[in-house]
């Protein structure tokens, strides 16, 4: 079964939190035993020392300073030592130096006191000041206890007894039993919210990504509609926002497709249909001997079309595959543009078209002469198209640096500001065009784009409403400099005149 991102992430949300509180608990609990043992032990100090004092100052009564025999009077000690046991829940006991219990503030009912003696190697450690532990005093008690020691001395070297104040762990136990119920139930607590926060931060978390995955299904069958909501701008957000602009990629790329298709099966199909009829016209004697070099004339037009058509899509799909060199070399670029322009002669005199700036000396460009044609071709077939009868087409050429700008200029009704973002974008047709321009498919300008960036140059469009538009490309200049060209049109290029809309690719 396929875990989801969402038990993923919970389980492990989950394990390190409750670690983490297990981690804390235990640290806790330590710190807080050593506390209390410090407390413990700290308190059975200060009743040793007022209970030493006691012990002292009652010999020194009795016995005076140089006293050598030193003899516990129980009825007098017993009362005062029971009181302060008791005060601090503790046993006191005294021993002679070598470790037999002398006094005992259980009395008759201390049996361990009075059997045992306590090891001399406890009591050559208190002989050093004051002795603490926890435990079961080498073996002498059977359960472990709070114990401190401290030497009994008349004067300051004359041992007369040992003195130990000894308290059961059992407090110990008490405690660490009811710090582990409270921090249990502040865990459990404090766990519970910890997840259900955890939960529905989770589940908030991966809901993009589950309607990202319902979304690529979608997308998968064809439906690009689905679209993810954005409720914060972290890295979520930011992929969520990602994946909706790829998604408008994908819906405007497939709306293009369907047009492509539509527009290039109408392509094929229209003058495959016109070629088909007119040479079974011929064949079958429809169309008479005189007319045949007219409609054969139609039939070699509609052929080169499609082979305009068909190389266009193949160097599209070249170039997007990064399989197109460049084959650079020096040409006068002067001589394509003349001969592209000769080839529109019968359009240009249809519209009787002023044609200006061909008077130019040779303009010598490094780039691939194939391309560039294509690009000249492309440029002015669209200028051609949407000229106005009776109108201009007009070339411009300057050199700034080691680039070379080429300006196509046709009067016309322009582009408006809207159009002009998306003039070279892949099969788009401006509803104009639509109109005017039956034949196009809307890769021209894009094509040219894309030859032009090959050779590591840009293309600009500027154009008025009601009066130009123009395309400006750039190529690397031969070697061969064109210093004529230089002072020509004072560097119009590739500054942007005032009051005109441009782009830059």
């Amino acid at each position: 079964m396929q875990k989801s991102i969402f038990s993923k992430y919970f389980r492990v949300c989950a394990v390190t939190v409750l670690s983490a509180t297990l981690v804390l608990g235990t640290i806790f609990m330590v710190f807080a035993s050593q506390y209390f043992s410090r407390d413990k032990l700290s308190l059975l100090t200060n009743s040793a020392n007022v209970v030493q004092q006691y012990i002292r100052l009652h010999a020194l009564e009795n016995f005076g300073p140089g006293a050598q025999d030193f003899t516990l009077e129980e009825s007098a000690l017993e009362p005062t030592l029971t009181t302060l046991s008791e005060a601090n829940d503790s046993t006191i006991f005294v021993t002679d130096v070598s470790g037999s219990t002398l006094f005992c503030t259980e009395g008759d009912r201390c049996e361990l006191h009075k059997t045992y003696q306590v090891p001399q190697n406890i009591l050559q450690k208190a002989d050093s000041g004051i002795y603490t532990e926890n435990g079961r005093l080498s073996n002498y008690y059977r359960e472990p206890q709070y114990t401190v020691c401290m030497p009994i001395r008349i004067g300051e070297s004359t041992t007369i007894g040992y003195l130990f104040v000894g308290s059961t762990s059992e407090d110990l136990m008490q405690f660490s039993k009811e710090m582990v119920k409270i921090f249990l139930v502040c865990a459990i607590a404090v766990l519970l919210i910890t997840f259900i926060i955890t939960y529905f931060v989770t589940l908030k978390m991966v809901r993009p990504l589950r309607e990202m995955s319902a979304a690529a299904k979608k997308f998968g069958q064809g439906d690009f509609s689905s679209r993810i909501r954005i409720d914060s701008d972290d890295e979520i957000g930011q992929l969520a926002m990602s994946f909706n602009n790829m998604a408008q990629s994908l819906s405007t790329l497939e709306s293009m497709r369907r047009s492509f298709i539509a527009n290039v099966s109408h392509e094929l199909k229209t003058p495959m249909t016109s070629i088909g009829g007119f040479i079974d016209g011929i064949l079958d004697g429809t169309i008479t001997p005189e007319r045949q070099n007219h409609y054969l004339r139609i039939v070699s037009d509609e052929v080169k079309r499609l082979s305009r058509l068909v190389r266009s899509m193949l160097n599209l799909s070249r170039i997007e595959a990064g399989e197109l060199k460049v084959q650079t070399a020096p040409f006068d670029i002067m001589e394509v543009i003349c001969e592209t322009v000769f080839s529109f002669e019968q359009s240009i005199n249809q519209k009787h078209l002023d044609i200006r700036g061909l008077d130019t000396d040779k303009v010598m460009v490094d780039a691939d002469p194939d391309l560039i044609h294509q690009v000249v071709y492309n440029l002015v077939d669209n200028a051609v198209k949407f000229v106005n009868d009776g109108g201009y087409l007009e070339f411009s050429f300057n050199v700034d640096g080691h680039m070379t700008y080429i300006g196509i200029r046709n009067s016309g009704d322009g582009l408006s500001k809207e159009e002009i973002p998306k003039v070279f974008d892949r099969f788009y047709k401006t509803d104009r065009s639509r109109g005017v321009d039956k034949n196009g498919v809307g890769l021209g300008l894009y094509l040219v784009r894309s030859i032009i960036n090959l050779h590591g140059g840009d293309i600009i469009v500027k154009s008025t409403q009601g009066e130009y538009t123009e395309f400006v490309f750039s190529v690397p200049t031969a070697k061969a400099k064109n210093p004529s060209l230089v002072k020509g049109r004072e560097k119009e290029y590739p500054n942007q005149q005032p009051g005109n809309e441009t782009r830059k690719v």
